[in-house]
């Protein structure tokens, strides 16, 4: 698979933008932890080699270009809580994260790289929706890797907290151990309620002791 380039950003200084962020999201799926965004202005003279899709890289190779691209780019990261994601759903959650994140950067960016087909509603006019970004788009690569460096050292320090769950190794996600200890320890407060494993699992407990 052919490396994310600048292509995307070089369209837009083209067109007159002088700061191009690329924002991406990681923690859409887990059942328990918050979402987390990154917004990454890269310095096109600097470009941190191997950057590609976090999914995909090992663990180590994400969290050398962690700090590579801390140190070369201009990084800004937001949150949206379990609270927001219960209340406004995960999809306008992972939106209000990628707001966050770019409200945290120095200057505004004149237009916005954003992973995925849809564009947050405050940044219409000055955004581009790329698909599957974060294997295409250097910005949204070095965003996305950020983002889950961020957000896994968030829930390992969740995990000493709330031990038994998994979270050091599974980040929130569903799997089987997560689902059994969610059975036997119960949700606890970072736990999405609006989720269906949680929910089935405190619906059934209420159940139990109604």
């Amino acid at each position: 698979m052919p490396a994310p380039d600048y292509s995307f950003e070089t369209t837009a200084a083209a067109a007159g933008a002088r700061i191009i962020a690329g924002v991406d999201e990681v923690g859409r799926g887990p059942m328990a932890g918050p979402v987390t965004a990154a917004a990454v202005v890269l310095d096109p003279a600097r470009i941190p080699e191997g950057l590609g899709d976090s999914k995909v890289l090992t663990a180590e190779r994400r969290a050398a270009l962690d700090i590579v691209i801390r140190a070369q780019a201009v990084v800004s990261i937001g949150h949206a809580s379990v609270e927001e994601i219960d209340e406004i759903n995960i999809l306008r959650a992972s939106h209000l994260a990628m707001v966050r994140a770019v409200e945290g950067l120095p200057h505004p960016p004149c237009h916005l790289l954003i992973d995925g087909n849809m564009i947050p509603a405050p940044f219409a006019g000055r955004a581009t929706a790329v698909v599957k970004g974060d294997a295409r788009c250097a910005s949204i690569a070095a965003a996305s890797i950020v983002a889950k460096i961020c957000r896994d050292a968030l829930m390992v320090e969740l995990a000493q907290q709330y031990p038994g769950y998994g979270w050091e190794s599974n980040s929130g996600y569903v799997t089987r151990m997560h689902k059994t200890a969610l059975e036997n320890l119960g949700a606890t407060p970072h736990h999405r309620r609006s989720f269906a494993p949680v929910r089935n699992i405190l619906y059934q407990a209420n159940s139990v002791t109604s």
